[in-house]
């Protein structure tokens, strides 16, 4: 199916934008409360807020297993974001969690760059296939919008996740209550959050056990029609995926507005898992029929990824 071309500038438009920094009002959540972490200094990348979800009752005698999630700013309280959507992650955190189907779970929302997003969500190592006059073109030329960039600076997504890795998860490991080891350490995103969640448990499996990879935005920029992106991080999956006895990955998408683009490549990407030995036991992809590329749609879904990935 193919989108207009006005969907898909309205998401490039709209799509990353983020309230003011320093909201004059507390995040609202159903479940647990928020610790935030104001402007998380790295010497890798921008400095970000950073949104701690901690359980009710949240007890430091206990120890608490890990999901670091992307576009952390999107994910608690729709009176913050930008379009009035959000996950919904408290909500589904409070309903799974009484119904004992996925234990009580520590939430690190990770605000996203900003103009930045694109180039620390972009996978650095299938980025460097490309031709090299293929990568400038991207970098001088994409757009978000007629006057913005899609890239606001070269790709550091490389750099994003050692600020995961060797900033920002000793820190919450030492602040609170953890379980440490990659069974109980999860990362999640949707669209460019899903392409670096992806490449998160593929460069540091180690680290990350499980990843939830939502709405995942295989094409890279803002169309499908002679992109080679898409195969590009198909090639990477071959030789990058982790262990299936011992990591879990969820995809998913939608059939609507942008996610109408995403079914041909995460097929031949359904082909790769199959191939390196992943079975239902520790790989899911859904379909979502009527599924827009939206927090609203997310939301809707959201207990399944969180199901699989956690329980």
């Amino acid at each position: 199916m193919r989108l207009s071309l006005l969907c898909i500038f309205l998401f490039l438009l709209f799509g990353c934008q983020q309230p003011k920094k320093d909201s004059p009002k507390p995040v609202q959540v159903s479940y647990g409360h928020i610790e935030r972490l104001p402007d998380f200094q790295s010497k890798y990348i921008k400095e970000r807020n950073v949104d701690i979800l901690l359980p009710p009752n949240y007890d430091e005698n206990r120890t608490y297993p890990v999901l670091y999630m992307q576009d952390g700013q999107m994910l608690f309280d729709s009176t913050h974001t930008w379009n009035k959507q959000e996950w919904g992650v408290d909500e589904t955190l409070s309903r799974l969690t009484k119904n004992n189907i996925i234990p009580e779970t520590i939430v690190v929302g990770i605000w996203n760059g900003d103009k930045y997003r694109h180039s620390e969500y972009f996978p650095q190592v299938p980025f460097e296939m490309l031709p090299t006059k293929v990568q400038d073109s991207l970098i001088t030329g994409a757009k978000r919008s007629n006057d913005q960039a899609l890239f606001a600076s070269p790709i550091q997504s490389d750099k994003y996740l050692k600020f995961l890795v060797e900033e920002l998860k000793p820190y919450i490991d030492k602040k609170f209550s953890t379980k440490t080891r990659s069974d109980f350490t999860s990362i999640a995103g949707s669209s460019m959050g899903g392409l670096i969640s992806m490449y998160a448990i593929c460069e540091y499996p180690q680290i990350f056990g499980q990843a939830a990879c939502i709405s995942t935005h295989w094409i890279g920029t803002m169309n499908s029609d002679n992109n080679i992106i898409p195969s590009l991080f198909v090639q990477y999956l071959k030789t990058h995926l982790p262990d299936p006895s011992t990591h879990k990955i969820y995809f998913d998408y939608g059939t609507e507005t942008l996610d109408a683009l995403y079914e041909p490549f995460q097929l031949k990407v359904d082909s790769v898992m199959i191939k390196k030995g992943f079975t239902s036991d520790d790989w899911m992809t859904k379909k979502f029929e009527g599924h827009d590329h939206s927090e609203r749609s997310w939301n809707n879904r959201l207990h399944i990824p969180f199901t699989f990935v956690l329980k």
